[in-house]
């Protein structure tokens, strides 16, 4: 039997009666890149500084490597963290801001010095080794601390959303460049983020949360197309996810969603598919909706924006609340559209539970 890893056991941390994370249970593989998704305040910061030995646990264990931690000090605990802030020493060098918790742990100075080198190599920072933090960009501060991080060489890499501060051109470089080097140097990662760009294109597995409960857990491609609830599906909308109110019907011998849109014909359905009559709500994400330029009659939206993305378009129509949101191509789009019909064939459509919020099913519309 193959032992996680990471493992959270029933971990739980509250302040008085203020709640902040309730009963965590996760297992994180040798060498997994797993991110923590969900808003602010939902608890993510929370369990990576629990992790990191930063604030105590209320409830519950965390192992690393089948060795239970919550009584091992910081410093002995084998982790390393890059903070959001970068986090650096304004008075070092880059070289010695890398080398001062090599020193702590003991390290001799030509392999602390071997390390360094190695590490700015792959980083391609070599040439800032002389410089002091208030002498490098955003990008290139973000890097340091990467690899700082990098030179101990822990057998935990936690990352407090380290991207958030640099412009979305640099962010976009420096996702890439932590993919490549996670995957080159294998070390186990906990990731946190509020970005589900970010954790999408990052993750091996991913958790996301919501006032301290974990959703959903799995591989992103998973989750974004079988999200398990209404909260987890607008979550990773982008930019939302339309919400629709209808009743499952029979339509023509087959099952199908009734929404002010048009009907939804559900192929396929599954045994434990909802009963006829049942409220329930539907996502449909905007890249997910079929749309008709040309059409008429039920379900027409008249166009009140439209919004360029490059070689995609946002429409916008209807009114507020209610308002429908597409993606499309922008060689799709007509010159001077004034509305738009949704076409329920073809469409993507996600089945939730009107009250709970649980997902009752997903499928393409017949």
């Amino acid at each position: 039997m193959t032992i996680p890893q990471l493992r959270y056991a029933g971990v739980g941390k509250w302040y008085g009666k203020t709640r902040i994370l309730e009963d965590l249970n996760l297992e994180i593989g040798d060498g997994e890149l797993f991110v923590l998704l969900g808003p602010s305040g939902c608890g993510k910061t929370t369990i990576l500084r629990m992790t990191a030995g930063l604030q105590p646990l209320s409830a519950g264990e965390i192992y690393l490597r089948g060795e239970p931690i919550s009584r091992i000090p910081p410093e002995r605990r084998d982790v390393a963290m890059v903070f959001q802030d970068y986090a650096l020493y304004p008075h070092m060098t880059v070289y010695d801001n890398m080398a001062f918790g090599l020193r702590r742990h003991g390290l001799s100075r030509a392999v602390a010095d071997e390390r360094i080198r190695r590490t700015t190599s792959m980083l391609s920072i070599d040439a800032l080794l002389k410089r002091k933090p208030h002498q490098l960009s955003g990008g290139q501060q973000q890097r340091v601390a990467l690899g700082r991080a990098i030179v101990r060489q822990p057998s935990l890499f936690l990352m407090d959303e380290p991207l958030s501060n640099l412009d979305a051109q640099v962010r976009s470089t420096v996702r890439t460049e932590i993919k490549i080097l996670q995957r080159e140097l294998g070390v186990t990662t906990l990731y946190v983020t509020h970005d589900q760009l970010e954790a999408m294109t990052l993750a091996d597995r991913m958790a996301v949360l919501q006032a301290g409960v974990v959703q959903q857990v799995g591989p992103p491609l998973e989750i974004h197309r079988a999200p398990a609830n209404e909260f987890v599906a607008r979550f990773l909308a982008n930019p939302r996810l339309n919400v629709v109110a209808g009743t499952i019907e029979n339509a023509n011998g087959m099952l199908g969603v009734r929404t002010q849109l048009g009907t939804f014909l559900w192929p396929d359905p599954p045994s434990n598919a909802p009963e006829t009559g049942r409220p329930v709500r539907i996502g449909l994400r905007p890249e997910e909706l079929k749309i008709d330029f040309t059409g008429d009659g039920e379900g027409r939206q008249n166009i009140r924006l439209l919004e360029m993305l490059g070689s995609d378009v946002l429409v916008f129509g209807g009114e507020s609340p209610g308002e429908i949101v597409v993606r499309v191509g922008s060689d799709a789009l007509p010159a001077s559209p004034t509305h738009f019909v949704v076409r329920p064939r073809g469409s993507m459509v996600h089945v939730f539970d009107a009250g709970s919020g649980v997902a009752l099913g997903h499928f393409v519309a017949s």
